[in-house]
């Protein structure tokens, strides 16, 4: 087995499930501290700030990182538009505190005229109004960011509704592409890397979604680890043309290196 010096992991599906623990995963996550690995949840999850996510993980599920360990979809879409704007720093933002918090610390205004762009994340009090909103600015000429593509999220519930779902709404509306941040795309973990300062031969992506774990790592010419404790099922992903590089029912099958 590949004697990997960084780990990408993912939080929902992977970690826990909304506010049910994983146990193999907080004991597969402290043997790779042990081990001395870089460890860096990579989330599509944009509603939250790392400095939240760290500490849901200490308190909640006996995960001891810090928000160093943390790198979300919000902080990449922040990332990227700060790479691309430019002078053109207004942002309209379909979105939670994690996704506007980011925005802010890359020094955009948050306004709703004459954006930019319009970014389209996960917000769980979404309404007709704020829709409304980001499909006639699109339509007028900002330009379109979505966070990520995923159709669910694994909770304690159930398969809730994901970012990909409204950002799915608001293309339909405007029958304009957007212009995708997250997993799968290979933009999310191009900056990952950087921010681990390693290179995608010395990681491995840890998850539970063949959709978007999976296919960010094939995407970005990274090794992958897929474990059935969320979304994909193996039926599934038997039946997909790339294999994940490794699979496992319980992170406690992992052996680290």
């Amino acid at each position: 087995m590949k004697d990997y010096q960084g780990y990408f992991i993912d939080l929902d599906g992977t970690t826990y499930k909304g506010t049910e623990r994983i146990p193999a995963a907080a004991r597969f996550i402290k043997r790779l501290q042990d081990a001395g690995k870089t460890v860096l949840f990579v989330t599509n999850n944009s509603t939250r700030t790392p400095e939240f996510v760290a500490n849901n993980l200490r308190e909640n599920h006996q995960i001891n990182v810090t928000a160093d360990n943390v790198y979300t979809t919000a902080l990449a879409t922040a990332d990227y538009l700060d790479k691309a704007a430019g002078d053109r720093r207004r942002v309209y933002a379909v979105g939670e505190s994690g996704l506007r918090d980011a925005l802010r610390h890359r020094h955009f205004r948050l306004t709703d005229q004459h954006p930019d762009y319009v970014v389209v994340g996960l917000d769980s009090q979404v309404t007709y109004a704020k829709l409304e909103t980001a499909v006639l600015l699109i339509r007028a000429g900002a330009t379109f960011i979505g966070t990520n593509a995923d159709s669910n999220l694994p909770n304690e519930r159930g398969m809730v509704p994901g970012a990909g779902s409204l950002v799915k709404l608001v293309e339909y509306a405007t029958q304009q592409q957007p212009i995708m941040i997250g997993k799968p795309e290979a933009t999310i973990m191009k900056m990952a890397l950087q921010k681990a300062g390693l290179t995608k031969d010395q990681v491995v992506m840890v998850g539970d979604n063949y959709n978007t774990d999976i296919r960010a790592a094939i995407n970005t010419g990274m090794d992958s680890l897929l474990v059935y404790t969320g979304l994909s099922t193996p039926e599934q992903v038997a039946a997909m043309p790339v294999q994940p590089t490794h699979t496992v029912n319980s992170l406690d099958e992992w052996t680290v290196e």
